[in-house]
């Protein structure tokens, strides 16, 4: 069994894109309003979507394209979670 060692550049490339998913997250946490108290199990779902993307991110990246295409689609449903959440709170 290989030890496998990260490049001194792919460590900084992992931490920063961790701050950068961190104060994306940080920002739709405190961007919370009443919309999101009256639809906790959607606020639920983008939590948990916005945790797996930055695991993804965190992740290391020889996956055969499939953690990139992962990445991609938590991101679109993000996006369509918070549209549904706004469409939800007319």
């Amino acid at each position: 069994m290989s030890a496998f060692k990260l490049s001194r550049r792919d460590s900084l490339r992992n931490i920063a894109i961790l701050g950068v998913a961190g104060a994306a997250a940080a920002s739709g946490v405190l961007s919370a309003g009443p919309a999101d108290a009256a639809q906790p199990h959607m606020s639920k779902a983008l939590n948990d979507l916005q945790a797996a993307l930055n695991q993804l991110q965190a992740a290391l990246p020889d996956k055969g394209g499939h953690r990139i295409k992962a990445m991609a689609l938590v991101k679109d449903a993000i996006d369509e979670t918070t549209k549904g959440m706004a469409v939800g709170a007319m």
